[in-house]
């Protein structure tokens, strides 16, 4: 069953950098090494004096009277675009202020101490008009150049998911993030987001680009809404073959208090109940009733007594386990221990839950081994024993589907 996306698309100027911070004060600042036209410097300085005073439409006027002055020298040309793209960007006619700007950017009279800041006010403008494939170019050489920073990274990201060319929104921005990631740097939410949308949208199929970067989030945004996005896949699946996964799941949704419906507590309950862990059923019934989760009264009811069958079950449990236990460690095989550690895990007994499924696990005939191993690191962590947990989760080998929810278990253990 597909995820479901998580976030809107991001919204096209706020991921952008702030529109033009260029100042009347650069255009003509050359002058020093450079001179304009003997003719042209009083209309020049004119349009300089009408910016200043923000009367930005008499400044373009002036400017494309010098414009349509013959004998114009190339540095006459650069500073009336520069001055022109800060006219036109201040009176919203962007694509205008685009053309002209990017014009004196060429022209090689900027300092190349400017050129970064002119390159990220390029991108800004190009955005607000749409002109994606400017975007990618301008930050494609802001990043060969070495001046790209997040803005730009998540702009260029951006520009190729609105151009629908999500394959490559989502393999640059990766890229970004494993490096920023690589060097003990916080990648943004916003720009994981952006990766994850583009997963979604460009690569259904490939679990790797959808897992990695929701992994990402889980790590460095543990939010509610991403531990359900990534547990999703595995509390749809209820058939009978895959039962005991799906436990495992909601085992890992409750602690990070992802179970997202009513009918999940339900669910969780009942499969605790046939699986031998009563104890699992009452806690999460009993949390359920309590934070009003099952908001009308047939469903309250019926969980009601649900909760009373478990709670019958875990008493008459509770009388047995320690002849149940005894038995189980005189016992050749290892699956009667695990049974007993599953039962001590529910009961909320994490150090005896921890000491029966290792003692399991070192005998032969547990048919599960991975699922044993899941339920080790869970009884461990919830022990305290952290770094044990973290070590008996990356044990966990075979099932692609339970490493998966080991990795998931991992990360929520880092945290």
């Amino acid at each position: 069953m597909p995820r479901s996306k998580l976030l809107p698309v991001l919204a096209a100027v706020g991921t952008v950098v702030g529109m033009l911070n260029l100042s009347v004060a650069t255009a003509m600042a050359a002058q020093e090494q450079q001179k304009v036209s003997a003719g042209l410097a009083k209309p020049l300085n004119a349009a300089r004096d009408a910016i200043e005073a923000k009367k930005y439409s008499e400044a373009i006027a002036k400017l494309q009277e010098v414009q349509a002055t013959a004998g114009r020298s190339p540095y006459d040309e650069y500073v009336v675009n520069e001055m022109l793209g800060i006219a036109y960007a201040q009176t919203s006619r962007y694509a205008e202020a685009a053309k002209a700007l990017e014009a004196a950017l060429d022209s090689g009279f900027l300092p190349q101490s400017k050129v970064p800041e002119w390159v990220r006010s390029l991108i800004s403008l190009h955005y607000r008009v749409q002109d994606y494939q400017k975007v990618i170019e301008l930050g494609t050489r802001a990043v060969k150049a070495g001046y790209a920073d997040d803005n730009i990274y998540t702009s260029v990201g951006q520009a190729y998911f609105e151009r629908g060319d999500y394959g490559d929104a989502a393999k640059f921005l990766r890229s970004y993030v494993d490096g920023q990631i690589k060097v003990g740097k916080k990648p943004k939410e916003t720009t994981l987001v952006l990766i994850d949308n583009a997963c979604e949208k460009g690569r259904p199929g490939d679990t790797d680009c959808a897992e990695h970067v929701l992994d990402q989030l889980i790590e460095y945004y543990p939010k509610r809404e991403y531990w359900q996005a990534a547990l999703n896949n595995f509390l749809r699946r209820q058939t009978a073959e895959t039962e005991a996964l799906v436990l495992q799941a909601y085992r890992l949704a409750a602690a990070v208090d992802a179970l997202k419906i009513a009918n999940d507590y339900t669910e969780f309950a009942h499969l605790a109940i046939e699986a031998g862990s009563p104890g699992e059923a009452q806690s999460i019934l009993e949390k359920g009733i309590r934070d009003n989760v099952f908001a009308d009264r047939r469903s309250l009811d019926a969980n009601t007594r649900l909760l009373e069958t478990a709670r019958k079950q875990a008493a008459a449990d509770k009388i047995q386990l320690p002849k149940t236990a005894a038995e189980a460690a005189a016992s050749p095989l290892g699956i009667k221990d695990v049974s007993v550690g599953l039962a001590y895990l529910g009961y909320g007994q994490y150090g005896k839950a921890v000491e029966a499924i290792e003692r399991g696990l070192s005998k032969p005939g547990v048919r599960n081994a991975a699922d044993a191993e899941l339920l080790l690191g869970n009884a461990a962590l919830s022990a305290g024993l952290k770094e044990q947990a973290r070590k008996t989760f990356r044990a966990v080998k075979g099932d692609p589907d339970l490493q998966r929810l080991a990795k998931l278990w991992s990360l929520y253990a880092q945290a």
